[in-house]
């Protein structure tokens, strides 16, 4: 519900604060005065409307599940439009863009001015029929959900099978490439490590005639062993210290000299063969272990496309027997749909008859299988199509629609419905239908109209009047009984008010009590 909406710097309108309450909320006036630059407003908050405010703001108290946006709900949720060098809009202070909060709003705002098809469309047609037949058979819900489980099933076997029929039309190419991958690796087989081996043998040979002259010169150092024993023990020093050091030298001079002799045995061009064939896997795979983990996955593929065939034929009997279990259901489904059809049309065409509008029909036709079932709602609307009737008819026609599936769904007031002069042009028994259909739907709708026609107007919970003072336009609320009566009397027969007009707003003002 709409708790509160603030205006600033738009058009005639300096500033605007109103509140409003729950059920039917009119706005009258005479003509020029600003009503429709005020629903415009209030729209253009909501990203239904393009304006030029410096500053619009409403208030919500509804539940919203701002978190599908990325937002966090509030117990208020404060919608913000606002113009500076450019038009910003916001949602609880932080900023959104016009499309996404025109998306976000359509999910509980309905602006019955837009030609907008969602009451029409065979999803949520289909959907308050499964609601009406749910009503009075409780085993209908768990065929519903077990329809729906068991067509996410099908559709999942279908993608597989797809994806392996795809594949068998290039599997020779698929068998080869996967083949010719495998012999590539296993051609080298690699080992973890010896890479890293190899490059440290290839280090040594580079140095091995150094490290040999090296050797030879740093061994004439056992030349001099016997002198330096012979000063030590003159010097009365213990030579033990010396003799370890010249024992562990020996070792590893010798260590060197026998690493020295294995690569005299080495063939330095197999090594760097074998060097440069592992460099070529760990460039093509990033490391010796990711070549490794490419062939057995490849060896895995392959070993699928070889048995491509029996995992088409179970794909193809699982896929039959879904198929088989989702018709079963859909026969359930759709004989159901065929006697609630009835029903709904009921619904529908007792509004249109109190809208003054003769009967349509609804007929349920058989469609291509999909998340709904196998069914298809035609609206058979006096032989022409939805989009070829007046703007007036078709407001008139999705309010019944919109009323019958209030009453069928029992929807639990969350909703505001935006009607801009939806009795237009109508006589005055055609809007005091009207009156009475938004008065019954108020019921569980927040509505905000304007209207030019008393009869819908003595009908509002909430009466505000947009005038013009001075040029500026400005609007109050209508609480005294005396003043909407009058206003009442002004829309019946123009400024100058007789007293016939006020006795017949009066009669109106007392119809609704």
């Amino acid at each position: 519900m709409i708790e509160r909406f603030f205006l600033k710097g738009y058009l005639s309108f300096d500033e605007v604060e109103l509140e409003f309450d729950k059920g039917l909320i009119l706005f009258s006036g005479a003509s020029g005065v600003g009503k429709s630059i005020l629903l415009n407003a209030l729209l253009g908050v909501f990203g239904y409307k393009d304006i030029d405010a410096r500053l619009a703001e409403v208030s919500l108290d509804n539940d919203l599940n701002l978190e599908e946006i990325g937002l966090e709900s509030e117990d208020i949720n404060i919608f913000k439009f606002v113009k500076t060098k450019s038009a910003r809009h916001f949602i609880n202070g932080s900023q959104v863009s016009k499309k996404i909060v025109k998306q976000f709003s359509s999910t509980f705002i309905d602006y019955l001015s837009l030609k907008e098809y969602k009451e029409f469309e065979n999803s949520r047609l289909l959907s308050v029929l499964d609601t009406l037949i749910s009503k009075d058979d409780n085993e209908y819900k768990k065929v519903i959900l077990e329809f729906k489980e068991l067509f996410l099933k099908y559709q999942e076997s279908k993608k597989r099978l797809d994806e392996i029929t795809e594949k068998e039309k290039k599997i020779e190419e698929l068998k080869e490439f996967a083949a010719y991958e495998i012999e590539k690796i296993e051609e080298v087989s690699p080992k973890v490590g010896e890479y890293e081996e190899l490059m440290e043998i290839k280090k040594s040979l580079s140095k091995k005639e150094k490290i040999t002259e090296s050797l030879q010169n740093a061994g004439h150092i056992f030349d001099y062993e016997q002198p330096v024993f012979e000063a030590l023990d003159l010097l009365e020093i213990d030579s033990t210290f010396f003799d370890e050091s010249l024992n562990e030298l020996r070792v590893h001079f010798e260590n060197a000299k026998e690493r020295l002799d294995e690569l005299d045995d080495m063939d330095i061009e197999s090594i760097l063969d074998r060097i440069e064939k592992l460099s070529h896997l760990t460039k093509r795979y990033g490391s010796i272990e990711e070549s490794l983990e490419y062939l057995e996955k490849k060896k895995e593929e392959l070993e699928q496309y070889n048995n491509i065939s029996y995992a088409k034929e179970e794909l193809l009997k699982e896929k039959e027997k879904l198929l088989k279990e989702c018709k079963k259901r859909c026969e359930i489904i759709t004989k159901k749909r065929q006697v609630a059809i009835k029903q709904l049309n009921s619904y529908i065409n007792e509004y249109l008859h109190m809208l003054y509008l003769p009967d349509i029909s609804l007929t349920l036709l058989n469609d291509d299988m999909n998340e709904t079932g196998e069914d298809r709602v035609d609206i058979n609307l006096w032989g022409i199509t939805l989009n070829k009737i007046s703007s007036g008819e078709f407001n008139r026609v999705r309010l019944a629609f919109l009323s019958s599936f209030n009453d069928i769904t029992n929807e639990n007031g969350n909703g505001i419905l935006i009607l801009d002069e939806v009795d237009a042009n109508l006589s005055g028994k055609e809007s005091m239908s009207i009156a009475k259909v938004l008065k019954k739907l108020s019921k569980n709708y927040q509505i905000f109209a304007i209207s030019h026609q008393p009869q819908l107007t003595s009908q509002a919970d909430m009466h505000f009047l947009v005038y013009k003072e001075e040029g500026k336009s400005k609007v109050k609320e209508l609480k005294e009984k005396e003043h909407k009566i009058d206003e009442l009397a002004r829309m019946i027969s123009g400024e100058n008010i007789h007293q016939k007009a006020k006795e017949f707003a009066k009669s109106l003002y007392e119809e609704k009590k």
